[in-house]
């Protein structure tokens, strides 16, 4: 991880909130890692797609909105005891330190105090974009359509899941204005650098679609905000990025050495403007028949599914991905297959992940977590 290969150098690294990853936060490496929610075994079971996994239960999260004054506990558990270390901890160091929070907020489900419900009275509107557009009909959305219920979500619903997104976002603004107020008060603004960021983001209806695992825009596309002395104040830039360059920042401010063979290219080091940088992800989790990969270079953006039709979006003039030009434009279609092609092979990984998912359901069925064992 990247905490360990910091404190191998000398740099001090924390972690506060969620990390759900491949290993339990005690051997994830850092100096310090609080409020982890490791995976609950067996975790997510529903990842079958070879037949496609419906979840059974899943329309009922479409009830996961409105007022709950328990709503932000959890974050505010999280957040409150980031900043407490930032106020006590870390100026007793001498050595270089790298802070990680994680919160929950805006995920689903869409819980808000009645303050945060309070500021949007209009906020549940629906859509702009429906079921009924062409990106919609596409086998891939109609899978996460399936696997997940969504169809089976009423118009009250959409709009009060839409509501709660909105109170969800202010929270978040929220604690974000109080992190940069504690840099301010500690001092630590003229030495320090800040990056907002996501995981994933959110379709929110568009095309039917909630929640995450596509490759559309709203989904795969992520905020990413810096701010400190690395960075020029109020520049925005076009250039693709991605969180690998997120990590690798982290590197750069610390002046430590990174492993050759990890991804990623400094944020402070990117130029405002380059059109022929490439970005890349892939997909293999549950919810789509087979795998999809995502390629964008410039205004140009390839989806690249292996069950099914692939997709080529001009983002510049399309940003809301409803035109697939990828009949119209054969040429730019083939430069961004090249392009990907120089990264993985997408046949090959396809069947890597199917196999590995086939691994991983023999071994679920054998200890009688899934059926057929």
């Amino acid at each position: 991880t990247y905490g360990e290969v910091l404190k191998e150098q000398g740099v001090y690294t924390v972690h506060f909130g969620k990390t759900h990853v491949y290993d339990r936060a005690e051997n994830l490496g850092f100096s310090e890692i609080h409020y982890s929610k490791d995976v609950k075994q067996p975790g997510d079971t529903n990842f079958v797609r070879r037949p496609l996994a419906i979840r059974g239960d899943a329309a009922e999260r479409a009830q996961g909105f409105g007022i709950k004054e328990t709503a932000f506990d959890d974050d505010l558990k999280v957040m409150n005891a980031a900043l407490d270390w930032l106020k006590h901890a870390a100026p007793a160091l001498k050595q270089p330190w790298s802070l990680t929070i994680n919160l929950l907020n805006p995920h689903f489900p869409q819980w808000n105090t009645q303050e945060f419900w309070d500021l949007y009275p209009e906020g549940g509107d629906l859509p702009r974009y429906s079921k009924d557009e062409d990106s919609a009909r596409h086998p891939y959305a109609q899978d996460l359509r399936d696997h997940f219920q969504t169809d089976l979500f009423t118009e009250e619903q959409v709009r009060g899941l839409r509501r709660g997104y909105l109170g969800n976002v202010s929270f978040i603004d929220r604690q974000l204005g109080r992190l940069m107020d504690a840099m301010q008060e500690g001092g630590w603004n003229d030495n320090t650098n800040v990056i907002y960021t996501s995981d994933h983001g959110e379709m929110l209806g568009k095309f039917g679609m909630w929640w995450k695992c596509s490759l559309y825009e709203d989904s795969v596309r992520i905020p990413c905000i810096a701010a400190g002395p690395d960075f020029v104040k109020g520049e925005r830039v076009t250039t693709p990025v991605d969180s690998h360059d997120i990590q690798a920042s982290l590197f750069y401010a610390a002046k430590a050495d990174r492993p050759d063979n990890w991804s990623g290219q400094p944020l402070q080091t990117i130029p405002a403007e380059d059109r022929e940088r490439v970005v890349f992800s892939e997909y293999h989790g549950h919810g789509t028949r087979g795998g999809g990969y995502m390629l964008r270079k410039g205004d140009w953006k390839l989806i690249f599914n292996i069950d099914a039709p692939n997709q080529l979006f001009q983002l510049r003039d399309d940003p809301d991905e409803l035109y697939n030009m990828y009949g119209e434009h054969p040429g730019k279609a083939a430069e961004l297959e090249s392009e990907l092609r120089c990264i993985c092979t997408p046949e090959l990984e396809d069947d890597r992940a199917h196999e590995f998912q086939r691994a991983q359901q023999r071994i679920l069925q054998a200890e009688g977590h899934l059926p057929g064992g």
